[in-house]
């Protein structure tokens, strides 16, 4: 019956004692909504809310264009470097990545609490950042493509 505010907390509690603000102000976004009552926000969340982080993240990586620190020229010199050419293959593997994990997602939800628990493991203890189930989708979802 409350179990849904034992497990938010206990993501909270876990989140606070391993310093994770990130996941902290996530929670505490959820929980308060849950709270509140405000499902139908809730539900948007839900439902939109990848999306919408989506378009931050998207928005925040482009900063760097808009300020002038990343030109046309530097995007040109990524090619020349080693590190460059690995952190474009790493880019290009990882959006391939996180839009299988899309895919995975909305058409394999059983697969999302095994997701989150292998996110929350890798943040709390690992020190990792949640983007994790995107990234995680899309690796299982490769996994499951090979063995098919």
């Amino acid at each position: 019956m409350y179990t849904e505010y034992i497990t938010l907390g206990t993501v909270l509690l876990l989140s606070l004692i391993g310093h994770n603000m990130t996941v902290v102000y996530a929670t505490g976004i959820v929980l308060a909504l849950k709270i509140l009552g405000l499902t139908s926000m809730l539900d948007a969340l839900g439902t939109q809310g990848l999306n919408w982080g989506i378009i931050l993240l998207t928005a925040a990586i482009l900063v760097p264009i808009a300020n002038g620190t990343v030109t046309i020229q530097t995007m040109v010199d990524s090619f020349r470097t080693p590190i460059g050419i690995i952190a474009i293959i790493a880019g290009i593997l990882a959006a391939m990545a996180g839009g299988s994990g899309v895919t995975l997602l909305k058409t394999t939800p059983e697969v999302v609490s095994a997701l989150i628990i292998g996110t929350m493991f890798g943040v709390f203890f690992l020190k990792g950042v949640a983007v994790g189930p995107l990234i995680a989708g899309g690796f299982t979802y490769f996994v499951l493509q090979m063995i098919k």
